[in-house]
């Protein structure tokens, strides 16, 4: 039998990208003759590299593939490069829309993500809302394949990919004995973010504790400036911002022993990895479809206020002016949580 070759357009944003990773090594696992070609932001790229029969191609959407004729002489590249059996849009935007049309026009089968729009709209609007788990983003990436006739039985027991070995320039940060924590305060909107003082308490408490050594994430600069003081005042955490490429960050998580983020792309690199996280919520919610993958509902701290969720992305401002979802969040159900894994 002929291998199939499917094209995956999967180009958004850090986290989105990460959550199609599981699906993709439960596709490759169940249909053994299928080869992927995954287009993505370049810098992404790491995320796939533990795939097998995968290869990853570089979408420079502000160079050569702007723009509609941009994307036309992607087109032209990957098609003359491979010979596609179908092509699976798990991001369904404007770019990917002209892509797969122009592949649909060849008479190459195509399907694309229902994003769930209206359901998502019911479940963050003000009044009435309809406070329900969605599908997740796993299960919408799933269907699209199953739409081309290879559908994927998820299996969220399955940890994606093997514990990595570290870095050489980071073995030695890593104290024998110790609980490994990853702590990543950030997200890329502010209304996913625990108050900075909140977090603050927080690490002072896991680092009075002897057995806890703990890391740093971020990535963007005054992240980066905020972490290296943090670092100053509670001498022997170890800040891992701006000093690794991303292949070797995602090296280094796969080591941790468990994580703290907020609803952001830290908490889904970390399940790549079967690493258990405490994720914190505010103006977004679990049953939005993005948790993490085989992540503990028990795991997630948030508070329930009527208001909640109010976007599924967090980034629209509170319309009550508080931010009551994030300050009425204790540092102490954080601390909880932690001390549950």
């Amino acid at each position: 039998m002929k291998p199939k070759h499917l094209l995956v357009i999967r180009n958004s944003a850090l986290g989105d990208v990460a959550m199609t990773a599981p699906v993709l090594q439960q596709l490759l696992q169940q249909y053994p003759e299928l080869r992927l070609t995954v287009v993505t932001t370049p810098a992404f790229s790491p995320i796939f590299a533990p795939l097998e029969r995968t290869d990853v191609i570089g979408l420079d959407k502000r160079g050569r593939h702007k723009g509609f004729f941009g994307i036309y002489k992607l087109f032209q590249e990957l098609r003359s490069a491979n010979r596609f059996d179908a092509i699976a849009d798990l991001h369904n935007v404007l770019r990917s829309t002209i892509l797969r049309n122009l592949f649909r026009l060849t008479g190459i089968p195509v399907a694309k993500i229902d994003k769930g729009r209206k359901e998502k709209k019911e479940l963050t609007r003000k009044e009435n809302k309809k406070l329900v788990q969605l599908k997740t983003s796993f299960q919408r990436y799933a269907d699209v394949f199953a739409a081309l006739g290879f559908p994927v039985k998820l299996d969220k027991e399955v940890q994606p990919y093997a514990k990595q070995t570290l870095p050489a320039a980071a073995a030695s940060l890593f104290h024998p004995g110790k609980i490994h924590i990853g702590i990543a305060p950030f997200a890329k909107h502010g209304e996913k973010m625990y108050p900075v003082d909140k977090m603050l308490l927080v690490i002072q408490q896991l680092h009075s504790a002897d057995q806890h050594q703990l890391f740093l994430l971020g990535g963007g600069k005054e992240e980066v400036k905020l972490l290296n003081e943090w670092a100053e005042q509670f001498p022997g955490i170890i800040n891992l911002a701006g000093k690794f490429s991303f292949s070797e960050e995602l090296a280094i998580i796969s080591n941790l022993d468990k994580m703290i983020s907020m609803d952001s792309a830290n908490m889904h690199l970390a399940s790549l990895f079967g690493v258990p996280v405490v994720s914190i919520w505010g103006a977004t919610h679990p049953y939005a479809g993005f948790y993490g993958w085989g992540q503990k509902a028990e795991h997630a701290a948030q508070v329930d206020l009527y208001c909640r969720p109010c976007s599924v992305f967090g980034n629209k401002p509170c319309y009550r002016g508080d931010h009551a979802c994030m300050e009425q969040l204790p540092e102490s159900l954080v601390m909880e949580k932690v001390f549950q894994i």
